[in-house]
């Protein structure tokens, strides 16, 4: 259509709207609208000068964030992207890994290895429990040669937290490297890559951070980087090649691809909300405002399969009463009261609700809602609960142990 012949009328495509809704899924998170602001600002150049020294601030931040002097950068794409980048740059074919599987992520963790040509070691344990990393220690007695044991810190399809630190140990005693997933864990609980003596993390901007999805923060260690470097073979993606993003993050900055620019501003800030809070402030308030929830959740007689050492904060995985149906339950709240929670993922699809609080989701009055509108829900599935139990033992658990205010 030509402006002649618009004639004045309506346009064809009037913007775009969606609906507002309290998200409370496992991933991702309500934006901060500082770092929506901050992602309409004016697009640059990424060989800009003024774009480097937005890069330089992102690294350092990033640094301060996963606690590291080594590397630490952002691979352009989702977290899965981080988790390919690793598995790939590290990985030769033939190699021999050994993946820690307790939940839905480890086994794409398997489907991404076993495409990339390597022999695959599956040490698979019982969802709900934390890994015991004396299965690790024995696995890799059997297989010395082990190139790279790869694991989950935070898993949110089963909510559980795992020992990664111990992992990492084990692994470089037996000569292998270690690579772990902090999507879910990264600015919502403790992670510290060079105390931990880690190889290569991987996180996303769209769970604690409170950013959009679509770009992955991560750390290499220098001993990972001289491997990758140093390979026989060059690694099968081009694009996801961390040794060629890192020469652009890097004080040469070697051209790659395109960056995301406006992406990068909004992980800037997001890391600024972060750093400004202070690291182990948030932590707290991950911690705080999960406790309330438990409390409500179990004052109301729900259950979590998770053992208690286990429990992931930032993902409180629900069992759901006989008779409740997950699917119709999820569409009530999303349609009468506009909250998101997620489902159920591989053992425990049909079983469980999700209930995700990070970063800008992770706020008492979430808590409140939540808890009211599943009081008000479940006795249309003959599960009764009393009016304002869950809510008040929720408030009663905040006002013994306040959250810090955000």
């Amino acid at each position: 259509m030509t402006p002649d012949d618009s004639n004045g009328s309506e346009p064809r495509f009037q913007p775009l709207t969606v609906p507002r809704r309290t998200v409370m899924g496992p991933g991702p998170s309500s934006a901060s609208p500082t770092v929506l602001r901050a992602m309409s600002l004016p697009v640059i150049g990424y060989l800009d000068p003024a774009y480097f020294d937005v890069l330089e601030e992102v690294e350092s931040m990033l640094k301060e964030v996963f606690k590291t002097e080594q590397r630490a950068f952002a691979v352009a794409g989702a977290g899965s992207a981080g988790m390919e980048a690793g598995l790939q740059s590290i990985l030769e074919r033939g190699d021999k890994v050994i993946i820690c599987s307790y939940g839905y992520f480890c086994e794409r963790q398997v489907m991404m290895c076993e495409r990339l040509g390597a022999e695959v070691i599956e040490l698979r344990t019982e969802w709900g429990k934390a890994f015991d990393p004396q299965v690790l220690k024995d696995a890799l007695r059997e297989h010395a040669d082990t190139r790279l044991v790869v694991s989950i810190h935070a898993e949110t399809s089963a909510g559980t937290l795992h020992p990664v630190k111990e992992m990492s140990e084990i692994a470089h005693d037996a000569g292998a490297l270690f690579l772990t997933d902090v999507v879910t864990s990264l600015a919502g609980c403790e992670v510290d890559f060079d105390g931990w003596d880690l190889d290569f993390a991987y996180s996303g901007s769209q769970k604690c951070l409170a950013a959009p999805p679509g770009i992955s923060p991560v750390a290499l260690s220098e001993r990972a980087l001289d491997h990758i470097r140093g390979r026989k073979t060059l690694p099968s993606s081009w694009y996801l090649d961390l040794s060629l993003i890192a020469d652009y993050w890097g004080p040469e900055r070697k051209h790659h691809h395109t960056n995301p620019v406006n992406m990068v501003y909004g992980l800037r800030e997001a890391l600024a909300l972060a750093l400004n809070e202070g690291l182990e402030t948030r932590w707290l308030r991950h911690e705080r405002v999960a406790a309330a929830l438990r409390a409500g959740l179990n004052a109301m007689g729900l259950e979590s399969p998770v053992e208690p050492s286990a429990r992931l904060n930032q993902l409180t995985v629900v069992s759901l009463p006989k008779g409740v149906d997950d699917v119709k339950l999820r569409g009530q709240l999303f349609d009468l009261y506009g909250i998101e929670v997620g489902r159920g993922l591989g053992q425990f699809a049909g079983k469980v609700i999700r209930i995700g609080l990070m970063g800008e989701s992770c706020v008492p009055a979430n808590v409140f809602n939540l808890l009211n509108a599943l009081e008000r829900l479940l006795p249309e599935y003959g599960y009764e609960t009393g009016k304002g139990v869950g809510t008040g033992a929720a408030a009663a658990q905040l006002a013994a142990e306040p959250a810090p205010l955000y």
